[in-house]
C-alpha cells in the first residue's frame, strides 16, 4: 500500500507530556529531517524534536504542505482540545496525516472543511480491502522481523537501521513497514494493528511475497508476544512473516510493560525460546540474529557492560543501533544466513 504524503511537513505534538508516546514524531524527523518545516505544539508539551516552532499558518507560509499527526498514544483516539488544531490546519490550507486508530473523516466538520479548502485527510491506518486469510506457504527471498519485549523498544528504528545497513553493503534488501510512522518514512506499508485478526498473517504475506533468493525484506515488528493487549498483533505477524532470522529489541532498564505496571517483561532469552516456538509454524528455520538494546539512559561503561554481558548470555551479537550501530547484526546475518 503506497501513500502520497505532500513535503514539507509540520509536525503537530499537542500537549503530549512523554517521547515515547511521540514516537510518529521522533521518527520522523530523525530519519526524513529533509521533509520536516516545523513542529506545533500546545502549552504543556513535554517532547521537543529541535525543529523551528511554527502555527499552521505560518508553516504554511513558509511552504509546508501536510500536518502530519506525531503522536501515537494508548488507543489510537483523537484527544478532544486537539481537535481545533485540526480544523486550524485545514482552514490554513494544509493537508493532515494521521496514524490514529480513529478515523480524521470521523471528526464532525473536518470532511466538509477539508473539502471546501481542497486538502486532503491522510488516514494512513486504513489497511487495504480484500486481504486474505494466511495460508503459510514458503515463499522466496530472505526475511527478518524485529520482536520486541515490549512497544517503543526500538523495533522500528532497529529496522530501519539494519536495512540501510544492508543498502549500504550492497545488498539487496528493502524496509517493510508495519506501523503508522513507518509507512509515513517508507511511503508506503500495511498498517498491521488495524487489520482484522483473520487476515494479519495474510496481510504480513502480502506485505513480503515472493522474491530473489538473495533479497532481504527487513520488516517492522509490533508489539511483543508477552504484551498483554497486543500479543495478537504480534504473533499474526510473526506467522504471516515467516522469517528465517529475527532480531530482539529491549530498552535497557526496562522492568514492566509499558503502561501496564503489573506486568513483568520477559528475559530475553526466554522471549527467543517462545519467539522460535512460535515461528516454526510457519518456518521451521527460524533463528534469532541478534539483540538490539536502547541504551540511551546509560552512560558509555554501562552500555558496554551490558551488551558484554547480554552477549555472553546469547552467544550473539548484541548492538545499540544507535551508540554501536547495527553492523555486528549483518555481520552475522551475512556469516550465517
Amino acid at each position: 500500500m503506497q501513500i502520497d504524503i505532500k513535503s514539507p511537513y509540520l509536525i503537530f505534538l499537542g500537549d503530549e507530556p512523554e517521547e515515547t508516546h511521540a514516537k510518529t514524531g521522533l521518527g520522523i524527523a530523525h530519519w526524513r529531517p529533509e521533509l520536516c518545516a516545523g513542529q506545533y505544539r500546545l502549552p504543556g508539551s513535554g517532547v521537543d524534536l529541535g525543529l523551528p516552532e511554527m502555527t499552521p499558518a505560518q508553516a504554511r507560509a513558509a511552504g509546508a504542505q501536510t500536518m502530519i499527526w506525531g503522536v501515537a498514544g494508548v488507543g489510537g483516539t483523537i484527544p478532544g482540545h486537539w481537535v481545533a488544531t485540526l480544523f486550524e490546519a485545514v482552514d490554513a490550507g494544509l493537508d493532515i496525516c494521521a496514524g490514529t486508530h480513529s478515523s480524521l473523516t470521523e471528526v464532525p466538520g473536518l470532511a466538509e472543511a477539508a473539502a471546501i479548502k481542497a486538502v486532503a485527510l491522510i488516514d494512513v491506518r486504513s489497511p487495504p480491502p480484500d486481504l486474505p486469510v494466511g495460508t503459510g506457504a514458503k515463499r522466496s527471498g530472505k526475511r527478518l522481523l524485529a520482536m520486541g519485549t515490549d512497544c517503543v523498544v526500538g523495533k522500528k528504528y532497529t529496522a530501519l537501521a539494519i536495512a540501510k545497513e544492508m543498502k549500504d553493503r550492497g545488498w539487496n534488501a528493502d524496509f517493510r513497514a508495519t506501523g503508522q510512522t513507518g509507512i509515513m518514512i517508507a511511503g508506503g506499508g500495511i498498517p498491521i494493528d488495524a487489520v482484522v485478526s483473520d487476515f494479519v498473517s495474510g496481510a504480513a504475506e502480502i506485505l513480503s511475497p515472493d522474491n530473489d533468493a538473495d533479497h532481504w525484506d527487513v520488516i517492522e515488528g509490533q508489539g511483543s508476544l508477552f504484551h498483554p493487549g497486543y500479543a495478537a498483533v504480534t504473533l499474526g505477524l510473526l506467522h504471516g512473516s515467516q522469517p528465517d532470522a529475527f532480531v530482539v529489541c529491549h530498552a535497557a532498564g526496562r522492568k514492566y510493560v509499558e503502561a501496564f505496571p503489573e506486568c513483568l517483561l520477559p528475559d530475553i532469552p526466554t522471549l527467543i525460546e517462545q519467539t522460535i516456538v512460535c515461528g516454526r509454524v510457519t518456518n521451521a528455520n527460524i533463528r534469532c540474529a541478534g539483540v538490539s538494546v536502547n541504551t540511551s539512559a546509560m552512560d558509555a561503561d554501562e552500555r558496554e557492560s551490558l551488551l558484554s554481558e547480554l552477549s555472553e548470555l546469547t552467544g550473539l551479537p548484541c548492538v545499540d543501533p544507535v551508540a554501536t550501530g547495527v553492523g555486528p547484526i549483518v555481520d552475522y546475518l551475512d556469516e550465517n544466513f
